[in-house]
């Protein structure tokens, strides 16, 4: 498990009973977790009586109940800095254990040196993006919600990095990718955090476990004669990481060597001292010679 003990702004304070309690710089958030199926590990009275509280309905969706929280709030991640808003679908715009990803992709971008040129699909509000800039790339980030790449320009403005070379692109991604292909446009490195469903404009439906196999093949066909990493995400219960390593063990790994592994990504709780598992990721990276 590739766990994200790295945050100073951000701590899991304790998870069970189906929540979690969690710090997010100053305030104390409670959210669902569907697998936190267990006790809870202590009584921390702020279980209780938190900043703000998501609650689920019966009908589906849910809530958020606010106490004595911003409207917005920043946060950060070493050299970082992100803004928190609570959303619907009890999302707050970063997902924090991602940061063992974004370790990982920017320390190949800075041993690989060379230019490094990398393209972010359902790019979300930026994480991913700034921290491989911060390490040294060049960014194509793509999302097809304009707030959601609004939110990561101004992540970027917040982090000192507006002016580095990062392309915000709004658009469908898979169309994205086609047009790439055919503009002649090649990257080294590709970050994917697809949706497990949504649906288009035009009422088109994606589903990650019907998808995601295509979706890499055509990928594929963006990457340069020498490719660094491919990062892929899954949150979907119906994909695991080593269905996705296969596949891109059967694409990436096959055509370019290097290796691929495979993990759940984690965050330490503090009130147990355990990991709660929180997705999935398979990562290709190239051998030493490649780079």
């Amino acid at each position: 498990m590739w766990v994200s003990d790295g945050w100073r702004d951000y701590a899991l304070i304790d998870c069970g009973g189906g929540e979690r309690l969690e710090r997010w710089g100053e305030y104390f958030l409670v959210r669902p977790d569907p697998q936190a199926v267990w006790r809870r590990s202590s009584e921390d009275p702020r279980w209780e009586r938190p900043d703000a509280r998501y609650l689920r309905s019966s009908s589906g969706g849910g809530h958020w109940e606010k106490f004595s929280i911003p409207e917005r709030w920043s946060i950060r991640y070493r050299s970082l800095t992100f803004h928190i808003k609570p959303m619907n679908f009890k999302h707050t715009g970063i997902f924090p254990e991602q940061a063992a990803n974004w370790d990982w992709a920017s320390g190949l971008i800075r041993r690989a040196g060379r230019p490094v040129k990398v393209l972010n699909l359902f790019g979300y509000t930026g994480a991913a993006t700034l921290s491989a800039a911060a390490a040294g790339a060049a960014l194509c980030h793509v999302d097809a919600a304009r707030g959601m790449v609004q939110w990561g320009r101004e992540n970027a403005e917040t982090s000192g990095l507006a002016g580095r070379p990062i392309r915000w692109i709004i658009d469908d991604c898979i169309k994205f990718v086609e047009r790439e292909k055919r503009r002649g446009n090649r990257y080294d490195a590709v970050i994917m955090d697809p949706p497990s469903f949504g649906r288009g404009p035009n009422g088109e439906t994606w589903k990650i476990e019907a998808e995601i196999d295509a979706l890499i093949r055509s990928v594929c066909g963006l990457l340069s004669d020498r490719p660094l990493f491919l990062l892929v995400n899954s949150y979907s219960s119906g994909l695991s990481s080593e269905a996705v390593g296969y596949m891109l063990r059967d694409t990436v790994e096959r055509a370019w060597g290097g290796s691929t592994e495979c993990g759940e990504l984690g965050l330490p709780v503090e009130a147990s001292g355990l990991t709660l598992p929180c997705g999935a990721s398979a990562r290709w990276q190239a051998d030493e010679a490649g780079r």
